[in-house]
């Protein structure tokens, strides 16, 4: 498989400190300082090495760089990909070949222009997104789905400003559209963010220019009266139109995906590549979670929440939900909702809630990893309530199905995760499941389930502030 990454940013909100940056490590260019945006050393070794360490780890060896703003500096670093690394002396181990906008193509019009050299299915990545993600889950998830476009989506810690993907509510990953930071959205929604990876079918551009009324044969080339290029937007005129028929899918995890493009983001990047975090985050290794029930300890204990309105954060819950997001926890909600089945809230009602549960965590800086529900109940004769919903299952709580269910679609090591809620259910399910376990009898909680508060827990607290504190986190 084939991965074009796209190097030719100029890097104008990062070019204050790159000259900077670059004089400290000048020796790796021969000591010339100005230098494109994809060659910033972090932490030593150029952005761009760095991403392609971690395709070639995995096999992933056949690069086409497309470059532009002194694109010289990258192919004397990199060659054909044959050699070995200035900054650490190893070999490459890639075959990388190179095409060259000499005249500005907008960030898509190269990918046409190698139409005839593309896989079928090829990744496409953005040279000033650090990452390093499990690319063959990705891929995997591509091909099962059959999809055409395959969009990395990811939690952030500010939504609100952040290009959002909107999915059909079934559960299936298809993606309805896709709202950038100007567009008006709708009051809640879901913490899915389109992180800059994608895995792409040549199928996508040919639909795309039939869509978009792409000129293929006017890229590159200047109009006659304007002296204007032709060029081609991948958001605007390639992915944000396909995501409207059907075709395109969201790919969701909490992998390390950032833009490292403004001074601020790139010294945070480099103090996670420093302390190991950027790596730790790859669904290869194994992931460690806290797992959070939901009524009484995010949100306030009301009885069955039936009603959008009644959702209130708990305080200092999503100050705390963040700092278990900076410690690398993740962080994954499970909870029983037999009001489903109940037929008291309907799954879309539901899922509204749980949008607004994101949004207000959102609003703090805080999001959550994974949310899991189990939506049945093995007692009859509610009036309304949905038959084929009224069994019993194997995830209700204090039965570890959702947390086992999430242990395998995270890779997450369950002997180093912690299972917290209010309740001897979610007391019981975490020991089941075999995580360290705590009671959490701070205010806005469930008392009445709690008995004497000897459940069998490890550990009780008063806050989700006091289990990060108690934890180390």
């Amino acid at each position: 498989m084939k991965t074009v990454i796209m190097a030719g940013g100029f890097g104008t909100r990062i070019q204050e400190i790159s000259r900077e940056i670059a004089s400290q490590y000048k020796d790796l260019f021969n000591g010339n300082v100005d230098i494109p945006k994809p060659m910033i050393p972090i932490d030593g070794i150029p952005v761009l090495e760095r991403e392609l360490e971690c395709l070639v780890s995995q096999g992933y060896t056949d690069i086409i760089l497309t470059v532009s703003y002194k694109h010289e500096v990258i192919e004397k670093y990199f060659a054909d990909g044959s050699g070995v690394s200035p900054a650490t002396g190893k070999p490459f181990n890639a075959h990388i070949s190179y095409f060259i906008e000499e005249i500005p193509l907008g960030n898509a019009g190269a990918l046409y222009k190698l139409f005839d050299d593309l896989s079928d299915e090829f990744l496409l990545l953005n040279a000033d997104s650090v990452f390093h993600i499990d690319f063959d889950r990705i891929v995997q998830y591509h091909i099962n789905h059959h999809s055409i476009v395959t969009l990395f989506t990811h939690p952030n810690s500010h939504p609100y400003d952040s290009g959002l993907i909107i999915t059909e509510p079934d559960g299936s990953g298809v993606v309805k559209s896709w709202l950038t930071k100007e567009d008006s959205r709708p009051q809640w929604y879901d913490n899915r963010v389109n992180a800059g990876l994608h895995v792409l079918s040549k199928d996508a551009l040919s639909k795309a220019a039939e869509i978009s009324h792409i000129e293929i044969d006017r890229i590159g080339v200047a109009d006659s009266e304007t002296g204007k290029v032709y060029k081609v937007d991948l958001d605007r005129q390639i992915l944000k139109p396909l995501c409207s028929e059907g075709v395109v899918y969201a790919y969701d995890s909490p992998e390390y995906v950032k833009d490292m493009g403004t001074p601020d983001r790139f010294y945070q990047v480099e103090r996670d590549y420093r302390n190991g975090t950027v790596h730790a985050k790859n669904l290869q290794n194994k992931q460690k979670a806290i797992f959070l029930d939901r009524d009484g300890t995010i949100n306030k204990y009301i009885g069955f929440l039936r009603n959008i309105n009644q959702l209130e954060l708990i305080d200092s819950v999503a100050e705390a939900i963040a700092r278990i997001n900076a410690s690398g926890y993740l962080v994954i909600v499970v909870t029983n909702q037999p009001v489903i089945a109940r037929g008291e809230v309907t799954t879309e009602q539901l899922n509204n809630i749980h949008k607004k549960l994101q949004t207000l965590l959102g609003e703090h800086g805080a999001y959550i990893d994974g949310l899991y529900y189990c939506p049945h109940h093995p007692d009859k004769g509610f009036e309304g309530e949905i038959p084929e919903l009224k069994i019993q299952c194997e995830c209700r709580k204090p039965k570890p199905g959702l947390v086992l269910k999430a242990a395998k679609d995270f890779n997450i090591d369950l002997i180093d995760s912690w299972f917290v809620g209010d309740g001897k259910n979610d007391v019981q399910c975490g020991r089941n499941a075999g995580t360290h376990t705590a009671l959490y009898i701070g205010s806005g909680s469930d008392g009445d389930h709690r008995g004497d508060g000897q459940l069998g827990q490890e550990m009780t607290v008063d806050s989700l502030i006091n289990l990060c504190e108690a934890i180390g986190i």
